[in-house]
This record gives C-alpha cells, sequence and structure tokens, in this order.
C-alpha cells in the first residue's frame, strides 16, 4: 500500500476533497482532508466518511490511518 493509492482512494470517495496522505512504512498512514461534505458533522462521522471510501483497506493492507478532518473554511481559518 502507498500513500498516493490511498489519496486516489479518498479523492474519489469525496469528490471535490483536498487530501495528503503521509506514510513512509507503508502500513501506517496520517491524512488531512479538507471536504465540503464535512460541514455539519462531529469528528466520529467525518472518519467514517473517509473510512468508507477505503472500504475493506481498513484494518488489513492499511494498519493505522491518523486523520485530520476540515472543512474548507476551518482549514482557511488555520493559515
Amino acid at each position: 500500500m502507498d500513500s498516493a493509492r490511498i489519496q486516489a482512494m479518498i479523492e474519489n470517495g469525496l469528490p471535490g476533497a483536498q487530501v495528503e496522505v503521509d506514510g513512509a512504512d507503508g502500513v501506517h498512514f496520517e491524512a488531512t482532508v479538507v471536504a465540503s461534505q464535512f460541514a455539519g458533522k462531529l469528528p466520529l462521522a467525518r472518519h467514517r466518511l473517509v473510512y468508507a471510501t477505503l472500504g475493506d483497506l481498513m484494518g488489513g493492507a492499511i494498519h493505522a490511518l491518523a486523520l485530520k478532518t476540515l472543512t474548507p473554511e476551518e482549514a482557511a481559518a488555520r493559515h
């Protein structure tokens, strides 16, 4: 498993999302996902949306995925 594949899967599952994925060891990954679909959702619901884009890879080929999930407005406020 590689970061580019995970990024592509999340982008396909959440159209319009801005996604950055890092994971040098190929098993443990960190992702920052900025998506308008997160508006009005609690962090757990946001994470579930991301996990759904990855399907059975979670807990299998992807052992761990640390997530930062933001709306575009939240991301803009950080900068």
